[in-house]
């Protein structure tokens, strides 16, 4: 994973999949998709750390070629 990605990129992408913005505590902001009853926790940070995510990619079952495109 040569680019990494920030958190406004990474809210970006999940808002074009469905995905609403619940609540925001500190930096961290809940995302929730009504439609597949999934709910994740985005870090509002630079540079998003990369084991998490690729536990956010894994919950809301997306790769990171996906997530490219989406971006």
């Amino acid at each position: 994973m040569s680019k990494t990605f920030s958190g406004k990129e990474l809210i970006r992408a999940l808002r074009r999949l469905g995905f609403i913005i619940d609540h925001q505590r500190g930096s961290h902001i809940f995302m929730h998709n009504p439609d597949k009853n999934i709910s994740v926790t985005i870090p509002n940070h630079k540079e998003i750390k990369k084991g998490t995510l690729h536990n956010i990619l894994k919950k809301v079952n997306l790769t990171i070629e996906s997530l490219k495109e989406l971006i």
